[in-house]
């Protein structure tokens, strides 16, 4: 342990240390949610005897029901850690969340696995509070870079945990990787509880001002709800692909016997690309202006995810997702980047928590827009729906920030 302390307390500001620890959180943090994601609906598939129809509908709502609940409690948790600091909530969810999905590994059916993810919902928040945690304590002249760096933590383990998690579930079910994930989240745990520093003043609760007032006095309000709208928008196209993405590679590969593993690669693949470009649209952020960055992502985006509906193999399917991993660069760390230079300092957590409220609606809507929208006219239609979504947003992303910068 006094290694480990040596090497996060080396001669750096409180920041740079606060940004590789929690780098290595977010990493942890990764690497637990995306070992489940690839093999969830076949997870849901061996839960009971259900025609296609209904496991696209099962793999939506256990997808979405997490996020429903963390629609309505972000803000809430956001409230608090303005009160009471950012570090607090950094450990609730990630011993929340340990506890959880560990228990998600002894379901016998597809209720227990729902009232689960739906609990899971309440301990959410870790990779949010990590994010606003470094904006409020980062230079404003470095906000890009550091945020950029810190996505790579969770992008990078959610690269490797699908390998891993479809590797183990192929050799030894799936509710192994449940156990792994509860064991990791709880490494995240320990690592915020000793080594993440927070110089933090309380604020007693009755000087906090009231969101009606908080968001009157925002000298850019305008970016704040075009970024929210934004956040909502990219979580919906991402996510919509989730709930089918292993069944649509079980259709391509016309059965066989290694779908879990062969899902978990192409549910990994965006990330490569990801932990690549993200630093780097960060720092040319900095220096050419977010927004451009950011409608970049959003073009680049639109035309990528159309074509995914008309592979034929999982090789393309892999090349166009590799694609869409430097779409993601260019996208949420650049909204929380303008939301971060442009939220005051004292409301950032509260902003960030009604901006994690609408990544949720997202997450709840995409997977549901995806299992229905497949159920009615097949997976391929699941892309061009996505990539639709993508061109909205751009739209809106353009209006709303064409005076920044």
């Amino acid at each position: 342990m006094r290694r480990i302390s040596n090497f996060f307390s080396a001669n750096k500001p409180q920041w740079k240390r606060n940004l590789q620890v929690l780098w290595f959180g977010n990493f942890m943090v990764g690497v637990g949610f995306s070992m489940i994601t690839p093999f969830m609906s076949l997870y849901i598939d061996e839960l009971g005897d259900f025609s296609k129809a209904q496991l696209n509908m099962w793999s939506g709502v256990v997808f979405s029901s997490t996020f429903l609940v963390m629609a309505f409690i972000s803000p809430i948790w956001g409230r608090i850690a303005d009160r009471k600091g950012r570090k607090l909530m950094l450990l609730r969810a990630a011993l929340g969340m340990s506890i959880v999905l560990g228990l998600c590994s002894l379901v016998t059916n597809v209720y227990q696995l729902l009232a689960l993810r739906t609990l899971q919902g309440v301990f959410s928040g870790f990779i949010s509070n990590a994010n606003t945690l470094i904006a409020t304590t980062t230079p404003k002249e470095e906000s890009g870079r550091a945020l950029g760096t810190l996505t790579t933590g969770n992008v990078s383990g959610a690269l490797l945990g699908p390998m891993i998690g479809g590797a183990v579930a192929q050799l030894y079910g799936y509710r192994v990787p449940f156990m792994i994930t509860g064991v990791v989240l709880f490494i995240a745990f320990l690592l915020s509880l000793f080594f993440v520093h927070e110089d933090f003043t309380p604020v007693e609760k009755d000087d906090q001002i009231s969101a009606r007032e908080l968001f009157n006095g925002l000298k850019n309000k305008r970016i704040i709800f075009g970024m929210f709208i934004t956040t909502m928008i990219i979580q919906a196209s991402n996510n919509s692909i989730n709930p089918i993405l292993s069944l649509y590679v079980r259709q391509l590969l016309h059965g066989g016997d290694n779908v879990a593993f062969i899902s978990g690669i192409v549910a990994a693949v965006p990330g490569i690309a990801t932990v690549i470009a993200a630093p780097r649209f960060g720092a040319l952020g900095d220096k050419i202006g977010t927004q451009k960055i950011l409608l970049f992502g959003l073009v680049l985006a639109f035309l990528v995810y159309l074509p995914q509906g008309f592979v034929t193999n999982v090789y393309q399917l892999m090349a166009l997702r590799f694609i869409v991993g430097i779409s993601d660069a260019a996208l949420i760390p650049q909204v929380q980047t303008l939301i971060a230079k442009n939220s005051p300092h004292e409301s950032t957590g509260r902003i960030f928590g009604y901006n994690q409220s609408f990544q949720a609606i997202g997450n709840v809507t995409g997977p549901m827009l995806g299992s229905t929208v497949s159920s009615a006219f097949g997976y391929g239609a699941v892309f061009l729906s996505t990539s639709i979504l993508e061109l909205t947003n751009f739209v809106i992303a353009t209006k709303t920030t064409k005076k920044e910068e």
